[in-house]
């Protein structure tokens, strides 16, 4: 079972219907086969949404949702009206303004850091589990999905991340799938670093501007410090040929296999507008070039694990 995590160094670059499609054409495959072979062919892989901070792939995938987990990270000061005296001692002892007004604590500003409960002399200070958002696993017609939404303004989204993926890699293994396909954060920061941890093989979504130029450097810069194999899929090619001719040397200059260019087309706003992946809506144009991608994705990663 091979995990294969498709992240970019900057939003923007279409890393979502990237992963879209390529769910898409792994069905596709699939089915093929199982045809061919005249036999019922587990589920191609498991999706693992971990864009966390700003989930979308539920808008392409339809997903229906038949778990829902609270997720809990940190604590939340609670003050007990009953026994405090407003003696202002934790408002003192708080550098984060979260207590101006006790007994309100002010969620949004709270970081868990005890300091209120540590000095408070009445006792009246209690430290809560802190919920921070839901995660969830689904049915989706590419196969099993597992996804999450973080609330609003809350932190260790990378915690989240790696619940979300080693759910998906469970459900893989207990299904038989051969891959769990996730669709990871953009830039480089602890999501990222949570999505690609222990990843069989990266493909980095970049496209041919000055500054993705830069953020590509930068996550392939962090692939090799974990030491994942990755690839290049160029996005948006014919927008300025000149950067996209900088960006094919420097896949050369560093070892990085392109494994294909796209095109900027009409086609990609236009399936997502019909809450389609790209080779849904268009099998026989830019879906042709996804499955080229996908045939190299498996060869380079069957490559990989038995390695």
């Amino acid at each position: 079972m091979r995990q294969i995590v498709v992240i970019s160094g900057k939003g923007g670059t279409g890393k979502t219907s990237v992963t879209a499609a390529l769910a898409a054409v792994a069905r596709e495959s699939a089915a093929t086969a199982g045809t061919r072979e005249g036999v019922t062919q587990p589920p191609a892989l498991v999706l693992a949404d971990c864009d966390v901070d700003a989930s979308d792939l539920h808008l392409l995938l339809a997903p229906v949702v038949r778990e829902r987990h609270d997720f809990h990270s940190g604590v939340l000061a609670r003050i007990d009206a009953a026994l405090c005296t407003g003696c202002g001692t934790c408002t003192a002892a708080c550098r984060y303004g979260a207590l101006n007004a006790p007994p309100h604590v002010a969620r949004e500003m709270c970081e868990g850091c005890a300091a209120c409960a540590h000095v408070c002399p009445e006792g009246a200070v209690a430290l809560d589990e802190r919920h921070c958002g839901e995660w969830y696993v689904s049915d989706t017609r590419f196969g099993p999905m597992v996804h999450a939404a973080l609330g609003i303004g809350e932190e260790n989204s990378g915690k989240l991340v790696s619940t979300v993926r080693n759910r998906a890699r469970e459900i893989a293994e207990s299904l038989g799938a051969g891959t769990v396909l996730i669709d990871g954060s953009p830039g480089v920061g602890c999501p990222v670093i949570a999505s690609l941890a222990g990843a069989d093989m990266a493909l980095l979504v970049t496209e041919p501007t000055v500054s993705a130029l830069h953020d590509l450097e930068r996550v392939h810069a962090l692939t090799r410090h974990f030491g994942v194999r990755a690839a290049v899929l160029l996005n948006k090619a014919d927008i300025h040929t000149g950067m996209a001719r900088q960006m094919e040397a420097y896949c050369a200059g560093h070892g990085l296999p392109l494994l294909g260019s796209l095109p900027h087309s009409p086609t990609f706003m236009a399936a997502q507008f019909a809450g389609l992946s790209v080779p849904e809506f268009a099998p026989h144009a830019e879906g042709v070039l996804f499955s080229e991608v996908w045939n190299n994705l498996q060869a380079m990663t069957t490559t990989t694990t038995e390695t």
